[in-house]
């Protein structure tokens, strides 16, 4: 029976050479060759159970380093299961293995003599069955036997008898002169890698197997035996915010690979290895420059002589021949070398600010304030270009090193906000409770990092807000007469947590207590302040302000940077910012502050469903949705839910949308998060209204704010100006509109936002009883350049403004208008939007029926759902029958009404068999 191959991944070419050398008819040698750990021993093992399956009779032996000086010690182990046989040769062959194996005395016998002796052996073995001798690690053979069975190998032909040599390829041998055909044994691709990763370890951690990975780089030894070794130091080594970094963490038999090579070097040669290993000097001469300038290893060519170090033909450096010397080089120094040579980078790179201080934190065993300091410095620089993470492991090696508690509890606090933006909850509440004081649980810093937790993982409004509140009063009440990083924390986490509730009473607290403050609160805190909790009432110049605030973006942090944004969102100028927003999150969410990169997704999204990019906006949301669902931030990924529910609605995605609203009001609801809540009611609003069920529509709006006023501290209060005004002019609710209309402009909502008066000016057009008036509004918004960034909107506006004109103008004046409309629907994929337009166009006497151009249009798959829906079947039932989801079912015939100008299934046979006969015309 065939044996498994399982075990063996990557390897199909060396697999079909070793199965023609088993076949061939006749007797043949095969060197296989390569680095330690390669895989050698495993493909001899494979030929070895090719062989048995043949009926070959399979020999084994290996060389042993402690036997290599040994002179025939090999040899004597290579046949000793076929001693046997010895009496069968002639006397002359006979005599020649009594003296090389000690037998009798006598002068040695010749290399020729010899191997046609055991040619001759070989030959009476394998007279009854073919045989097959298996060499692993060759290179430890004593001198006298590698001669002999070189000498052996080259003359196989027409016999029944094979041999098998393993090598490895960094040590020279007697072999290497011996001219039998070599498989280089290369390492893994980095596919096979995976597989043969995953087959072993199945699921490890993302970050864990991407490190094993790296550091094997193809090598099947490495990559079986160093996850158990791995894991339990993976916390500590992420983004190089490990300090004195020690390699990763090796097995005895990975240490042996290259340990003792390393050892048997110079002391100067030593030390350069380690201060590269240690400086992340690159492994491999196609691995690529390694990021920044790295430390240069000069003069050890000693290293690369044995195998250590290979030159890279780009610029002419030294290179680990491998990542596992590197870490072999730091794991066997003694701690004093590594401080040692911490100290002598840091010199290196004193004009790097980030890499001197690691090096000095790393050389460090003392507090030192000087080193702090510069630990403190580059950890603020590289928490402003999307290194966050590791500016926490340098914040707390300064508190480590600090020379005074005040010092070190303020630094364990800077760690512990930085770990909570980072999305390190738990390591922040680690960091907090870590320093005797700041680790009290009414302290300010232990505040800020369980409030973070309650609130970003749990959703829980009402307890972290009552901590945050008596925090802040204490620190008033303390008598503080200088701003500090702690109060600003305080107050900037109220105001994230009272922007979640939208709840008037605590919003009229938190404005009295941060009034209180007085000049203790940052001029970015009073933006927050005044955008995140009522616009309509405090909105009126933040959008200056936060321009402002960003024109130094240098020196902004990535929070400071999504909060200003989420600001900008609120008086509707986010585009402005999103082209900085996409350039940073990549970096925020892979190695910086995650929370403010899932935030940025966010904002990402909103400003691409603001702009008409839906399909874009619905791609992001999915992403942030699975990414804080995997990390557990059940507040925003249920945040994530809001906005893609908010989406569907608008496309008339009815049944996706309401599913998503019933999930987040279902969460967010018994929680008291209005943010959210209200969120909901808009998706419902929304959802009507793309029905054309008004009534409905209605409800929801005054649901959110009551007509002719806007309710306070309500987000959604302003962005549903037009949906409410929309809903009771199709109700009969004339008054209630114009009511609602002439609200907006006594707030005076368009001097706050571009959106906001683009909506406000449509509104007044839309109620105004004097078609004078209308046409003025109705020109405000057409001469308004801001209003093409908001599409959707400024397609209502004059879809509305058509249906107007057509009874008050004629035909004629409302197909621009409709026109426009419609094909800015369509455009967005605003399905139902798009219907209701061509239905009004076709009214004005414009053909609006589609053409066979829109059944070219229909994919295979939207072609083959609309003929199986035209035939009755339900959404589940087609889903059956082309393993799709109800969902999907029901996404693509949303997508496929407006290419149909249909609104409903039931239109669809109609549709399609009009459009057949057009094509059959």
């Amino acid at each position: 029976m065939e044996p498994s191959i399982g075990a063996i991944v990557g390897r199909e070419r060396e697999q079909e050479v070793l199965s023609a050398f088993v076949a061939a008819p006749e007797g043949r040698a095969l060197v296989l060759r390569g680095d330690t750990g390669v895989g050698k021993s495993a493909l001899l093992d494979r030929v070895a159970d090719l062989a048995a399956d043949e009926k070959h009779r399979v020999i084994r032996a290996a060389g042993v380093e402690a036997e290599s000086e040994l002179p025939f010690a090999g040899l004597h182990q290579f046949l000793y299961p076929l001693l046997s046989y010895v009496d069968r040769l002639d006397v002359g062959h006979r005599g020649a293995f009594d003296v090389v194996f000690g037998r009798s005395e006598g002068p040695p016998p010749s290399v020729m003599t010899l191997g046609i002796a055991v040619l001759d052996l070989l030959s009476l073995a394998a007279s009854q069955k073919p045989l097959l001798l298996v060499l692993d690690d060759g290179q430890w053979l004593d001198s006298s036997s590698i001669e002999v069975c070189g000498f052996v190998g080259r003359r196989l032909t027409g016999s029944s008898v094979k041999l098998a040599v393993g090598l490895r390829s960094d040590l020279a041998s007697g072999f290497d002169t011996a001219a039998l055909p070599v498989v280089p044994v290369t390492t893994l691709s980095e596919k096979a890698s995976e597989q043969l990763l995953d087959m072993r370890h199945p699921g490890l951690d993302p970050r864990l197997r991407r490190l094993v990975l790296d550091e094997a780089q193809g090598n099947p030894l490495a990559l079986l035996e160093l996850p158990p070794y791995v894991r339990g130091n993976l916390s500590a080594r992420s983004s190089g915010e490990s300090f004195g970094y020690t390699g990763v963490p090796l097995p005895l038999r990975l240490q042996h690979v290259y340990g003792a090579r390393i050892e048997g070097l110079g002391d100067a040669v030593r030390a350069e290895l380690l201060r590269g290993a240690l400086d992340g000097v690159a492994a491999g001469t196609t691995a690529g420059g390694a990021r920044g300038a790295r430390y240069r290893m000069r003069d050890a060519d000693e290293a690369a002589a044995c195998g250590l170090l290979d030159i890279d033909p780009l610029n002419g450096d030294f290179v680990f021949r491998h990542p596992l010397v590197r870490s072999t080089a730091v794991q066997i120094a003694t701690p004093n070398e590594r401080r040692a040579a911490h100290a002598s980078l840091a010199e290196v790179h004193r004009a790097d600010v980030e890499r001197r201080a690691y090096h000095l934190g790393a050389s460090a065993v003392d507090p030192d304030e000087e080193i702090a300091a510069a630990l403190e410095a580059a950890a603020e620089s590289a928490t402003r270009r999307g290194g966050a993470r590791a500016a926490v492991a340098w914040l707390t090696r300064a508190a480590e090193l600090s020379e005074s508690h005040e010092e070190r509890s303020r630094r364990l606090g800077d760690a512990a906000f930085i770990a909570g933006h980072a999305g390190r909850l738990d390591q922040a509440q680690q960091l907090v409770g870590s320093d005797s004081t700041a680790g009290r649980i009414d302290s300010p810093a232990s505040v800020v990092a369980s409030a973070y937790v309650a609130l970003y993982e749990d959703g829980d409004v009402r307890s972290s807000q009552h901590q945050v509140l008596a925090a802040i009063e204490g620190v008033r009440d303390s008598g503080a007469t200088e701003p500090t990083e702690v109060l600003t924390r305080l107050v900037n986490l109220l105001l994230a947590i009272n922007q979640y509730a939208s709840d008037a009473a605590s919003w009229e607290r938190a404005h009295a207590l941060i009034d209180s403050l007085g000049g203790l609160v940052s001029p970015h805190s009073r933006v927050y302040q005044d955008a995140w909790s009522d616009v309509v009432r405090r909105g009126a110049g933040v959008h200056e302000r936060v321009e402002r605030a960003f024109a130094d973006l240098g020196a902004l942090d990535p929070w400071d940077i999504s909060r200003l944004s989420v600001a900008a969102y609120h008086v509707d100028t986010l585009s402005q910012y999103r082209p900085h927003l996409q350039r940073v999150v990549e970096r925020e969410l892979e190695t910086g502050a995650r929370v403010s990169g899932m935030t940025m997704l966010h904002l990402i999204m909103l400003d691409q469903i603001a702009v008409g990019e839906w399909d874009e906006a619905d791609r992001t949301g999915q992403r942030g949705l699975e990414l804080m669902t995997s990390h557990q931030h059940t507040l925003f990924a249920h945040h994530s839910k809001a906005y893609l529910g908010l989406l569907a609605a608008m496309r008339g995605e009815v049944e996706r949308a309401r599913e998503l609203q019933a999930a987040v009001d279902a969460w967010a609801r018994p929680r008291g998060i209005g943010f959210l809540t209200q969120i909901a009611d808009a998706i419902g609003t929304t959802a009507a209204l793309s029905e054309g069920d008004y009534e409905a529509a209605y409800l929801h709006a005054i649901g959110i704010t009551p007509p002719g006023a806007f309710e306070p501290y309500s987000h959604q209060a302003s962005r549903t100006l037009l949906d409410l005004v929309e809903a009771a002019l199709h109700t009969g609710r004339s008054e209630q509109a114009r009511e609602h209309a002439l609200a907006a402009q006594r707030a005076r909502l368009p001097e706050i936002s571009p959106r906001l008066a683009l909506i406000t000016h449509g509104a007044l057009a839309m109620t105004a009883a004097d078609p004078a008036e209308a046409e003025q509004f109705y020109g405000l918004v057409e001469s308004r350049p801001a209003g093409t960034r908001f599409p959707f909107e400024l397609a209502r506006i004059r879809l509305a403004r058509g249906i107007r004109l057509r009874h008050t103008q004629g035909r004629k004046a409302a197909r621009p208008p409709l026109t426009l409309a419609a094909e800015a629907f369509e455009r967005l994929g605003a399905t139902t939007w798009t219907e209701r337009a061509r239905a009004e166009l076709r009214t004005t006497g414009t053909p609006a029926h589609p053409s066979a151009a829109h059944l070219a249009a229909l994919t295979w798959q939207e072609r083959r759902i609309a003929d199986l829906a035209a035939g009755g079947l339900t959404n589940k039932e087609i889903g059956q029958r082309m393993h799709l989801s109800p969902r999907t079912v029901s996404s693509h015939l949303y997508r496929v009404f407006p290419k149909l100008g249909i609104s409903s299934r039931a239109a669809l046979r109609d549709a399609l068999g009009k459009l057949r006969d057009e094509q059959s015309v």
